[in-house]
């Protein structure tokens, strides 16, 4: 049977008929329909799968892994970098190994569509030494889930299934397979190699090494990989992941060169050497960093020969494109990217009635009387009170960062300062910063923009819902600085005049500016009415 799939549910689609029993994950652009799709279609006649959104990604790793414990197949979504937040579990989970067949799926975003960077993923699996999987197409997104749960439990590690933006995002047809039955429920039979005090850790730590030449060795051998050789031997191309379709939209008909496509790693030496030793020139095509690239130039000693991401022959930075690959072939001249563009830049907006606005408005009226540079923010919509016409705060690094700077810049005696939140953010990894200026009675006032929902990535539910008030006051914050606003318009001066008020404090002050989002459906919102029952303080 044949079903039309983004490339996300094609991924969703084979973990279902791989015979998974929990599927876990954070949402992220770009990865969020994968749990999505699974959420869906998770009643099925012979069991339910459970589909469920954590709190943050490092969460969803462990709740993966614990159903990994039990015997049963989970897999773990995220986007490129929420595996920075999962990697604690990542790296261990590597060394105590699994039991039932744990997939880690990481979205990669190739050119910064939605992401802090371009971080490439397949580097976390060469530090955690586990096998890496890289789909060209839907397709093979779809059938290579199943050869990853079996990969997982023949060598018993987890498995880096990496996509991409644009893989993630594209539809095609898909050739569905008969669905697997699940796991029974068994346990390991060895449950110390999951306890990891140094002891029993420096043993699994071995049996990982022991395992590399395992891996090398299956990768070797792996129908993912694949070597065409042609008559042409002056240049030889790796390809690999959704590269190769860059490749072949130049070449239709044949293509004039050897070709290694990789979608399987550790890196298949003897292959990598077969295609050195024919040609005089190695293309790498890669979407992301230069992975394979800087490997092989190592690896084989011969970097002069490889042309790549770091000779220039490729861009550093930005996604692959057909135009890139053919300029790089020397089939076409360099676009000039001097050249206007046809179409203006058009930045992302908050959209209109959103609560975000009316509290930028609020902190404006504020920032000519404390100051500027005293705004922390984090990631998620309000993230664009960045830009104009709000120009509001001044920094985002990373999920949670907000409360954690405020409190080093109060260190350093910057008065007041200011952290803004989301409530979905503030329960991924706000709370461990809140709790730390608590300890430390620091003179800061977190803001958190409650919009009931996790809004950036499509309104998924909120862990916060409704618990901000008790969350805030079980940390530590003194109820009597625990304050509720509603950011309208009709409110702006009360509200104005609460901030201020708690700026003027000398602790941690906490305000929940709360209204539910203005794009959620209704019955979403009448959820929000029904779990925020906090009277604001007017």
């Amino acid at each position: 049977m044949q079903k039309i799939l983004l490339g996300n549910e094609a991924i969703g689609q084979g973990a279902i008929d791989a015979g998974i029993s929990g599927a876990y994950g954070y949402p992220g652009t770009p990865s969020t329909e994968i749990i999505e799709y699974i959420e869906r279609n998770k009643n099925l006649p012979d069991r339910e799968i459970v589909a469920h959104w954590a709190t943050n990604e490092k969460v969803a790793m462990e709740e993966a892994l614990g159903m990994s414990f039990a015997g049963k197949r989970s897999i773990v979504t995220m986007k490129h970098v929420g595996l920075n937040v999962a990697s604690d579990a990542f790296i261990n989970m590597a060394i105590s190994g699994i039991n039932g067949g744990l997939v880690v799926v990481v979205a990669d975003d190739p050119s910064q569509h939605s992401s802090q960077n371009e971080q490439d993923s397949r580097f976390y699996g060469k530090f955690a030494m586990v096998p890496v999987l890289e789909p060209s197409n839907q397709q093979e997104a779809y059938d290579m889930m199943r050869y990853a749960f079996e990969l997982s439990e023949k060598t018993k590690l987890p498995v880096l299934f990496r996509s991409v933006t644009r893989l993630s995002h594209s539809r095609a047809n898909v050739e569905v397979k008969e669905r697997l039955n699940e796991n029974s429920l068994h346990f390991p039979e060895d449950t110390k190699r999951f306890a990891l005090i140094p002891s029993f850790a420096k043993k699994q730590y071995k049996n990982l090494i022991d395992k590399q030449k395992e891996l090398e060795k299956i990768a070797e051998e792996s129908p993912w990989n694949e070597y065409r050789e042609s008559e042409n031997s002056k240049m030889g191309i790796i390809a690999s992941g959704i590269a190769i379709n860059y490749l072949l939209e130049n070449y239709p008909e044949e293509l004039p060169f050897d070709l290694l496509k990789i979608s399987h790693y550790p890196l298949p030496r003897k292959q990598v050497a077969k295609l050195f030793d024919r040609n005089e020139k190695i293309l790498v095509l890669e979407d992301g960093y230069p992975f394979i690239e800087e490997m092989i130039g190592d690896f084989l000693g011969r970097e002069k020969k490889v042309r790549g991401r770091l000779t220039g022959d490729i861009p550093r930075t930005g996604e692959l494109n057909p135009n890139i690959v053919a300029y790089a072939l020397g089939l076409e001249e360099k676009i000039n990217e001097d050249l206007p563009q046809i179409v203006a830049s058009r930045p992302p907006q908050l959209c209109p009635g959103c609560g975000h606005i009316d509290l930028y408005e609020e902190l404006n009226d504020i920032i000519p009387e404390i100051g500027d540079n005293r705004i922390f923010s984090d990631i998620g919509c309000y993230s664009l009170g960045v830009l104009e016409p709000y120009d509001t705060i001044d920094t985002l690094i990373d999920m949670g960062a907000s409360i954690p700077m405020a409190k080093g810049a109060a260190d350093a005696g910057v008065s007041p300062s200011i952290a803004v939140i989301g409530d979905s953010t503030f329960t991924h990894s706000g709370m461990t910063g809140l709790l730390s200026a608590v300890w430390a009675k620091s003179p800061i006032t977190v803001i958190i923009s409650d919009n009931s929902a996790v809004a950036m990535t499509g309104a998924q539910p909120s862990a916060a819902m409704g618990r901000l008030y008790d969350i805030a006051k079980g940390l530590g914050v003194e109820e009597e600085h625990i304050k509720v606003i509603i950011p309208l318009k009709k409110y702006h001066d009360k509200n104005v005049e609460i901030i201020k008020d708690e700026l003027a404090y000398d602790g941690v002050s906490l305000i929940i500016a709360q209204r539910p989002c203005v794009t959620m459906s209704n019955d979403k919102k009448e959820l929000a009415r029904k779990f925020n029952t906090l009277t604001p303080n007017y």
